[in-house]
């Protein structure tokens, strides 16, 4: 298939808000697809080459000047192969060695091929194609029953795998698809609960577990091979021997854990942005020797996969495995729950989370049967540009635009913030936002792709000032979220969630965060 019709689709799901008519457009052109072109094509149309990420900037983009094809002539699985070859240089010319082939891919590629190609690369590819409505398509194109594909993709980590078996051996394939050790699956998610007696009131008796400011991990052991995975399954292992070497002092011979990687000190734990810059090294051991892992779920052991199995039974076989274990207590008693939360937060940490006792593990789903209480009314958004700073910010990249993530695709802009940046942050922040700089007026640097930044609030307030209908109330920068892709972060369905949670004085409730 040539990828002028696939970028042709891409512009027809942009174009509509419905989702049906998405997901019809993209199972048309599934259907034309031949086997070897499934993978590649259902990963380019939801933005995610499946090579990950690549290394090509909007820097190295801009520096590329070559005139428009007059027809098409790119096969899509070419620009899979340019992909793979441009993901593999390494070493002395690597740029210039990307120049090139970026060269010769653009100066083949129409207008509407080479904008695809270089919003994909820079990750800025905004067509409403994520990957709820692409499961969609390829369940109405292959015919699988929704449900059986959702679950598969689930246990495989990967829509684009996934697709190619159900277009090519259908029902009987897709349901063949089980866990395997060693390879991720989707990390259950959670909601988020008001506070603790709400929470305990809605779902009965719980595990009330203290919630640890950590970075997500899924740890995987079979015999001496351990695999560790972020919750956006990325492979860490060579980053974090510390707890690889954990798993390997079990007593087992195949487990698979989901816990949280945290710094700690005498002092108590580490700050989030602490964790995250040693654990997010890219190679050689952390920055920090005292790392520390905590589990609290279990989801294999020996054979027998436990996703299925109630949370007390699967909390039963983490406390005899012995394994670092997160606080947890069973309770439906609302004043235990209350001082178990007051344990966590005295030691530092940022509250509970409260989940059913009775709850299977439902991995990629953020479910309800397991809330989060933190004393904090935060969320997770994108920074969609910066205002040049004043005054002692002069030459700072300072006022950030805020924008909650659309469910039809892109991101509606919720507001702006300066405030909760220190001269480190700043000076971080600028460097980082014109390394991903894509257009400038005036004061104002677009970015693209987005960062995901946590900020707090004092609530949200109806507003005809921003697109989305809403205004943050005092928002102020936590922290930035280098663990979390910009598909993840709040919709504007959650920020006008808030609106109707407004108490007597006009404080708004928390909202789905991490």
């Amino acid at each position: 298939m040539l990828l002028a019709e696939l970028v042709q689709t891409s512009e027809d799901v942009a174009s509509t808000r419905s989702r049906s008519a998405k997901v019809e457009a993209l199972a048309a052109l599934l259907r034309r697809l031949a086997p070897a072109e499934v993978e590649p094509a259902v990963a380019l149309l939801a933005g995610q080459p499946r090579q990950g990420k690549i290394g090509v900037g909007w820097a190295m983009l801009r520096a590329i000047d070559t005139p428009a094809a007059e027809r098409p002539s790119i096969e899509l699985v070419e620009l899979d192969a340019v992909i793979t070859r441009l993901q593999s240089l390494a070493g002395a010319g690597t740029r210039t060695a990307r120049l090139e082939l970026l060269e010769d891919l653009l100066g083949r590629a129409t207008l509407l091929e080479a904008d695809f190609i270089r919003r994909l690369l820079v990750a800025d590819l905004r067509q409403g194609a994520q990957e709820g409505v692409m499961a969609d398509a390829v369940a109405r194109a292959s015919g699988v029953e929704l449900a059986a594909l959702r679950r598969a993709v689930m246990l495989a980590g990967d829509l684009a795998r996934v697709a190619a078996i159900a277009l090519t051996q259908g029902q009987s394939g897709v349901c063949a698809i089980g866990m395997e050790v060693l390879r991720p699956v989707l990390p259950m998610l959670a909601s988020t609960a008001e506070d603790v007696a709400s929470a305990i009131g809605d779902l009965g008796t719980c595990a009330v577990e203290w919630k640890l400011d950590g970075a997500r991990v899924q740890a995987h052991r079979a015999g001496d091979e351990v695999r560790l995975y972020t919750r956006n399954l990325n492979d860490v292992t060579a980053r974090l021997p510390g707890v690889a070497a954990v798993l390997r002092a079990l007593d087992v011979e195949q487990v698979v854990l989901d816990g949280e990687v945290m710094g700690v000190s005498e002092d108590g734990p580490d700050a989030f942005q602490d964790t995250m810059s040693s654990f997010g090294r890219r190679t050689g051991p952390p920055r920090r020797a005292a790392l520390g892992v905590w589990f609290f779920d279990c989801l294999h052991l020996d054979g027998h996969d436990l996703l299925d199995r109630p949370l007390v039974e699967r909390s039963a076989v983490l406390d005899r495995l012995g394994a670092p274990r997160v606080p947890s207590i069973i309770t439906d008693d609302v004043t235990t729950a209350v001082a178990f939360q007051g344990e966590a937060l005295a030691a530092g940490h940022e509250g509970v989370m409260v989940k059913a006792a009775t709850s299977n593990y439902e991995a990629g789903r953020r479910g309800a049967a397991w809330r989060k209480v933190k004393p904090v009314h935060t969320l997770d958004l994108v920074v969609l540009a910066a205002e040049w700073g004043s005054g002692r910010r002069q030459g700072w990249l300072s006022n950030l635009h805020l924008g909650a993530r659309d469910p039809q695709g892109g991101y509606v802009m919720v507001g702006k913030t300066f405030k909760g940046l220190t001269d480190t942050l700043l000076e971080w922040q600028t460097a980082e936002l014109l390394r991903r700089e894509s257009a400038r007026h005036g004061r104002v640097v677009e970015i693209a792709p987005p960062l995901v930044v946590e900020v707090a609030v004092d609530g949200v307030q109806a507003s005809t000032r921003y697109a989305g209908g809403v205004a943050l109330r005092f928002a102020r920068v936590r922290r930035y979220r280098h663990d979390k892709d910009p598909d993840e972060v709040d919709t504007i369905d959650d920020v006008l969630a808030l609106l109707s949670r407004r108490g007597p004085a006009g404080e708004a409730g928390s909202s789905p965060g991490r």
